[in-house]
């Protein structure tokens, strides 16, 4: 968000926090992008806040967060001390999470390849309707060849995500028929290090896919111990992973920060990953 949007969902958050009943003397921006974290202090309490435009994705986040919290998933929880749902402030919506202190060790990739069996073997557990990896293939393909929203994106890099995109999508979704609930993106930024063990974040991406869709966002060595993924799917998904992330930065409404360096960061890995499939 830009500093003045920036500054109205601090307020926002802190507002709506307030008048719940909890206490806000300081807040602290853990992270910025289309939509932002608050960490509240010293209610400890983690703010996702969005604009409101973006109520139906808050929604469904909390809503996957409540099931797998029944199921004992290891993901984030919602703050038990306020209804579990989304609140509406200053044209924000707003969710209101537990924060968890970090842990200072490093993540071994046999803990982070277990984080992500339970958390799959949890997703089987619970009923909901979410959209399949190539719906969100295909909104990512739809901003690439569409050259007003993505005016800035060379032809010759335009072409490359374009196949990729609709090429990978295409192979993975006919090749392949072990679809189930996945995160969506878990990377290494949504899954937290907590003194609690493991725990992912940022469920509004869940959908159905292969398991090898998730593992593609972890480094290689977790796929490694992942009993009875497939090695090869997990080098499609990656190439395709990195063509979705590098479809969303070239956007003319995109806010990641260093924008410019994740565009390019974005292509050299999209032709890595298909280097590692022997694919053009």
């Amino acid at each position: 968000m830009e500093p003045p949007e920036l500054r109205r969902a601090v307020a926002a958050g802190r507002v709506a926090a307030s008048e719940l009943g909890l206490q806000v003397d300081d807040v602290v921006v853990v992270h910025n992008s289309d939509r932002v974290a608050l960490r509240l202090v010293p209610c400890d309490v983690l703010a996702r806040v969005a604009p409101v435009g973006h109520l139906a994705d808050s929604e469904f986040e909390v809503e996957v967060a409540r099931r797998l919290n029944a199921v004992d998933a290891p993901v984030a929880e919602l703050d038990p001390r306020v209804e579990p749902r989304v609140f509406l402030r200053d044209a924000f919506a707003i969710s209101l999470w537990t924060y968890y202190e970090p842990a200072e060790s490093e993540i071994a990739p046999t803990d982070c390849a277990d984080a992500f069996l339970r958390l799959h073997a949890a997703l089987r557990h619970i009923d909901l309707e979410a959209p399949h990896f190539t719906d969100r293939v295909a909104v990512a393909l739809g901003e690439v060849n569409d050259r007003e929203r993505s005016p800035d994106l060379p032809e010759s890099d335009r072409e490359l995500l374009s196949g990729t995109l609709s090429g990978l999508s295409a192979t993975i979704s006919t090749e392949h028929d072990r679809d189930q609930l996945l995160h969506g993106e878990p990377h290494p930024g949504n899954l937290l290090n907590t003194r609690r063990g493991l725990l992912f974040v940022d469920l509004a991406t869940c959908c159905r896919g292969p398991i090898e869709f998730d593992l593609a966002h972890a480094p290689e060595e977790v796929g490694d111990h992942y009993k009875g993924a497939d090695p090869v799917l997990i080098h499609r998904c990656r190439a395709l992973n990195w063509a979705m992330f590098s479809a969303w930065r070239w956007r003319r409404a995109d806010q990641m920060p260093d924008r410019d360096r994740w565009r390019a960061t974005g292509l050299d890995n999209v032709r890595a990953a298909l280097d590692r499939c022997h694919l053009d």
